[in-house]
């Protein structure tokens, strides 16, 4: 298996990447930007080879493996989506430390930090993110392209919708909230005990509706 990766993203959440994949037993090759502005530069070690524009420019990138650090879901989702159709490849990194049971079912390009907890019979879909210290309960299901914040605790038998944004230390109850909606937006502390439904922002304990996403 090759074990060379590139990181995309220059920027807060690089250094973090870079602890990651190199748990994960990773070799890093270099780093790319969304412009050029950083070409050349030593990020944290690393090099910066390009921007993005660069990088696909290149007729493919079948046999390498590439790892997205932003948190930005919409921008997440379509560099996945590029690098696939390219030919490369977006593997799983799932840190040591944290414990996914036997039973779970992970897709592709799943990332999943430090002390994070994920219990049996759980999905979770294409490109989503699971930060740090966060704990999924049993038979819940996440989607594709989701991030969940530092902390987050999400309840049992709670399905979030693709494109879901989980702020931190929000606390998703079990039989309580049944769906969180596409796109809908959890702020950080947030205490929910009903369903949130599509591009909706909710926050405060308990949830409460602040906007609908136009």
């Amino acid at each position: 298996m090759n074990k060379e990766i590139y990181i995309l993203g220059v920027g807060h959440n690089t250094s973090v990447y870079i602890d990651l994949a190199e748990a994960c037993g990773y070799e890093i090759k270099g780093l790319y930007h969304y412009n050029g502005d950083r070409t050349g530069d030593i990020e944290h070690g690393y090099r910066v080879l390009g921007s993005f524009d660069d990088l696909f420019s290149l007729p493919s990138l079948v046999g390498m493996n590439l790892a997205l650090s932003q948190g930005d879901n919409a921008i997440r989702s379509q560099l996945f989506d590029k690098i696939l159709q390219k030919g490369g490849r977006v593997p799983s990194l799932i840190h040591p430390t944290a414990q996914v049971s036997r039973f779970a079912q992970l897709g592709n390009g799943v990332v999943i930090h430090i002390n994070t907890v994920v219990h049996p019979d759980v999905i979770i879909g294409d490109n989503s993110v699971l930060s740090y210290n966060v704990s999924i309960s049993h038979s819940t299901t996440i989607g594709n392209h989701c991030y969940i914040a530092f902390g987050a605790m999400i309840g049992a038998y709670v399905t979030i919708a693709d494109f879901a944004f989980i702020g931190i230390g929000a606390n998703i109850i079990s039989g309580k909230v049944d769906t969180i909606g596409y796109n809908a937006y959890v702020g950080a502390g947030a205490l929910v005990t009903h369903s949130v439904e599509k591009n909706t922002v909710v926050a405060g304990a308990p949830a409460r509706i602040i906007r609908v996403k136009s």
